[in-house]
């Protein structure tokens, strides 16, 4: 049985997976030094020439892997979320909404290396993007608490709100780079500190809100 021919849209995007497999798989195995538009186009089995039909150079290729592998990422989390939401005493649930991107950061660690370096250098042209990363999963992760039950109805709350997204945030990406580097074996209970922390968290906001509980912990 022969397969029917590919268009020619369906090819351009198959090369363009290629090219992005490729470029993974470099980054994971040599880092950014070893990102080279040479080395992706022939990891992928193509023309160079090819390579840039498909991004313009190679900082575009690095903010596509970032934003795909981002907007997977969230849109994984958004149904975890969702998910914990609908069962708000399911501890297992919980911890999901923090296991999806530690092992997302375990998988491609190096997207993250290059996304947090280049948010502190004003000379990187992926600085912008990494910025509007960053404050992506900051909304991400206050709509988290939000969902759990905290509202921020002036500025300070929606400040402190922010601060510990950014702080839970800052906390994943800890925990995950201590899981390659070996210190922290095991991912669950990684998640389980997260779990800790915004639960944490959680019980502060509620306990400063006028009319909340006296001491972080009570009524909950």
């Amino acid at each position: 049985m022969t397969s029917t021919p590919l268009t020619r849209s369906e090819a351009k995007d198959l090369t363009r997976r290629k090219l992005i497999r490729a470029a993974l798989a470099i980054l994971d195995e040599e880092g950014e030094a070893g990102l080279t538009t040479v080395r992706v186009a022939k990891a992928a089995g193509i023309a160079q020439s090819s390579f840039y039909v498909h991004f313009k150079d190679r900082q575009a290729l690095l903010r596509v892997l970032a934003e795909e592998g981002g907007e997977r990422l969230r849109r994984s989390m958004r149904e975890a979320r969702r998910k914990a939401r609908e069962a708000p005493d399911d501890l297992e649930r919980h911890r999901d909404t923090f296991r999806i991107p530690l092992e997302a950061i375990c998988r491609h660690p190096e997207l993250l290396r290059i996304q947090l370096r280049a948010r502190h250098d004003p000379s990187s042209s992926l600085r912008g993007f990494a910025r509007e990363t960053a404050a992506a999963y900051r909304e991400h992760h206050a709509a988290d608490l939000a969902a759990l039950g905290y509202t921020a109805d002036n500025e300070h709350d929606r400040r402190r709100l922010e601060m510990i997204a950014d702080g839970i945030n800052a906390a994943t990406n800890a925990l995950a780079m201590g899981h390659l580097e070996g210190r922290y074996p095991d991912l669950d209970e990684a998640a389980d500190i997260l779990v800790a922390l915004s639960r944490g968290a959680l019980r502060l906001l509620r306990s400063t809100k006028p009319g909340g509980p006296a001491h972080p912990g009570e009524g909950e």
